[in-house]
């Protein structure tokens, strides 16, 4: 529960008087185009997470694949792409209506990460997408990435959760399944339903 008459932050100039000001470090590194540095990040990441923003709010999203799934076609664009997964397509009904995209790409054992600000459209061009192809199977679609910003973000964050380090891996199976959980969270959905769903999507494969 939340507590009484709790104090909020709404005044851009009292956030900024809250804080020190910000180092050259930090407020002049944003680049508007791939360097050498980001692209050997890029080509060593397994992982990203994009965020969208649509009329129903904004969403957030992991990707991943071997290193180097997220392609340079040049200077200023890349292209994600898409893989087999839950079909509910958030992020991508979300950029048919606003385009504008975050990525935050991480390499496992650098505790830097490099984010990402640009604009993303849809493309089923097979062009584009026979690169992306693994297990000889191309995806439908894919995203491609229009670089505004670029930007090297510092290590504290990952460092403070030692996101990287053995110590924090927990025993799977002290959480329940994936199976299990969204038995409580869907209304009326039996385990077995859920085993037998989660079979179809097993049978579906990664790629």
């Amino acid at each position: 529960m939340l507590p009484d008459n709790i104090s909020y932050v709404t005044d851009a100039e009292a956030l900024r008087e809250m804080h020190l000001k910000p180092m050259s470090r930090a407020t002049d590194k944003v680049l508007t185009a791939l360097d050498e540095h980001c692209r050997a990040i890029i080509g060593l990441a397994p992982f990203c997470v994009i965020s969208t923003q649509g009329r129903d709010g904004a969403d957030v999203s992991p990707r991943g694949d071997p290193p180097g799934f997220i392609r340079i076609l040049d200077d200023t664009h890349l292209l994600l792409p898409d893989r087999i997964g839950n079909n509910r397509l958030d992020n991508f009904l979300n950029l048919i209506e606003n385009p504008k995209i975050g990525m935050l790409i991480l390499v496992p054992g650098m505790d830097e990460t490099l984010r990402l600000n640009g604009t993303a459209r849809i493309t089923d061009d097979a062009r584009l997408l026979d690169g992306s192809a693994i297990r000889d199977r191309a995806p439908k679609i894919g995203l491609v990435i229009a670089i505004e910003e670029v930007f090297l973000h510092c290590s504290k964050a990952l460092v403070r959760s030692k996101l990287w380090g053995e110590e924090n891996r927990i025993e799977r199976r002290t959480l329940p399944t994936y199976t299990e959980i969204l038995t409580d969270h869907v209304a009326g959905l039996t385990l077995e339903e859920s085993e037998r769903q989660a079979k179809i999507m097993a049978e579906r494969g990664l790629y």
